[in-house]
């Protein structure tokens, strides 16, 4: 036989779609040629395979090759091809029947002594290949992360040797399976370490409770970065499709899974972050801190320090929950639905309103600081909350709050109201919400003639709504009453609190 062909898949994204790696064999002078856009990384993969081929003790064979990788519109990186091509010359060449590769997909980088190493981004690959029904070989460093995708026969290998072996059925490979899935054992914060704090810990409970987005403003030392931390402690756990989720993303990352197995995220970038690290790109495009927070918690500390460019292009992930990175050559989606929370000082030096240290910044100083923060950005946070400087004997009370073990129970509760209505309140969808608050007329005029003096936009109003479903969720009532409009409307005054009013 002189024509192979053999499955593998190339990452596009959170994505693998199936590439056919062609190979032919044909009369003529010795020589490779590589077709189907192929970058560099897979054209050196010509030199690779031939001296993994000849160190392994095959034979190389001497015609004209052709290999092509389908669909040819599709681009193509990195090292991980070079298995399959190896395989394919194989076949091709009559040294392994076609049949043995007939339901396999592999993948690998080739040392050139035909070792196998570890290619990137293996999970989605193997999650697309248990939906194809196929097995899947790979390098014995993938095989823990190829074997989370659950029920997907994983053939680890170390050499090619064991590769072909098993195909020919002279030393077939024992099928990998994990004991359990990687898990780390260390706690999550926990809430009761919060002294005082009321309202904070409150507009905390809530933005759990709901999925919405949350802003704590206030001098420097409150705790707002410490109450941050404490939010990944009173979410829900992570299901087994988001934790899923949540791994393929630090898979096309190239971070490992087993620290992060099962865990929320919490990602922290520093101010001086640009838009490509904060929302993915390149000209390899990765995933950004919004993707790598998906299913999770992105904490943005010093808000308006970041530039405002790179706060400004979070505006649009944060509806959607996705992000669509368009380049020249290539497009990649990659998924963002994340809870963000944000903490600032309400001046440049911090201290407007604090009653422990004067304020000496000009009104045009505090004004150019505060205007960092543009309106459609503020209109997308749902809860901005004050965070006052305590009394010394507030700090110095042994007198601990609720933990988090506590919290999260009425958290749970609440989502569990939110999940009989088919998402969480703040991806609610418009005519969904709607029907949810079933506002009566007494209330509504109310709230019309609140929101025309506060002067809210309409998705500001949107937002309230949103809010004041979660707190009547969160109290257990069918709808949200007047109390818990007063409450959600009170969550959204940034500018008094700024002010120290």
């Amino acid at each position: 036989m002189t024509l192979a062909i053999i499955r593998t898949r190339a990452s596009l994204g959170l994505e693998a779609p199936e590439v056919l790696v062609e190979v032919h064999l044909a009369n003529g002078l010795p020589g490779i040629t590589l077709v189907g856009l192929p970058e560099t990384a897979v054209k050196e993969s010509r030199e690779r395979v031939r001296s993994a081929l000849v160190n392994a003790g095959f034979e190389f064979p001497l015609r004209r090759i052709t290999l092509n990788l389908a669909p040819a519109d599709l681009p193509k990186d990195g090292g991980r091809f070079d298995l399959p091509i190896a395989l394919g010359l194989l076949v091709a060449s009559g040294q392994i029947p076609p049949e043995a590769l007939a339901e396999v997909e592999c993948v690998g980088e080739l040392a050139l002594d035909g070792g196998l190493r570890p290619a990137s981004g293996v999970l989605p690959l193997a999650m697309a290949t248990r939906r194809a029904g196929r097995h899947l070989i790979v390098p014995r460093a993938n095989a823990d992360e190829a074997a989370l995708a659950g029920e997907l026969e994983v053939l680890p290998a170390e050499h090619l040797l064991e590769v072909v072996a098993h195909l020919l059925g002279q030393a077939p490979i024992v099928a990998h399976r994990l004991q359990a899935p990687p898990r780390r054992d260390t706690a999550e914060p926990d809430l009761r370490e919060v002294r005082g704090q009321h309202q904070a810990r409150r507009a905390l409970e809530v933005a759990a409770a709901g999925g919405h987005n949350l802003l704590f403003a206030g001098p420097p030392g409150t705790g707002k970065t410490m109450l941050a931390s404490r939010l990944p402690g009173i979410l829900p756990p992570l299901g087994e499709d988001e934790a899923l989720d949540v791994a393929a993303v630090r898979s096309v990352s190239g971070l490992p899974l087993a620290e992060q197995w099962g865990r929320r995220p919490f990602r922290a970038p520093h101010h001086t972050a640009s838009a490509v690290a904060l929302v993915g790109g390149g000209s390899r495009p990765k995933p950004g801190e919004i993707s790598l927070a998906h299913h999770g918690v992105l904490f943005l500390d010093e808000l308006p320090e970041f530039s405002r460019h790179v706060l400004e292009v979070m505006r649009e992930p944060m509806e959607s929950g996705q992000i669509h990175i368009a380049r020249a050559s290539h497009e990649r989606r990659y998924p963002a639905r994340f809870q963000l929370v944000a903490a600032m000082n309400p001046c440049p030096c911090g201290h407007l309103g604090d009653p422990r240290q004067a304020c000496h910044c000009t009104a045009a100083q505090i004004q150019r600081y505060q205007a960092r923060l543009s309106g459609p950005l503020l209109d997308r946070i749902d809860l901005q909350v004050e965070v006052p400087a305590l009394p010394a004997e507030q700090l110095t009370s042994r007198e601990s709050g609720e933990d988090s073990a506590t919290v999260r129970q009425r958290v749970l509760a609440a989502r569990e109201r939110q999940w009989a209505r088919g998402a969480l309140n703040a991806h609610l969808a418009g005519p969904d919400l709607e029907a949810a608050c079933a506002l009566g007329a007494e209330d509504r005029a109310w709230l019309a003639e609140v929101l025309e003096r506060l002067q809210l936009s309409a998705r500001a109003f949107h937002r309230v709504l949103r809010v004041a479903l979660t707190l009547a969720d969160l109290a257990g009532a069918p709808r949200p009453a007047r109390e818990h409009l007063i409450e959600a409307i009170g969550y959204r005054q940034l500018d008094r609190l700024l002010k120290g009013g």
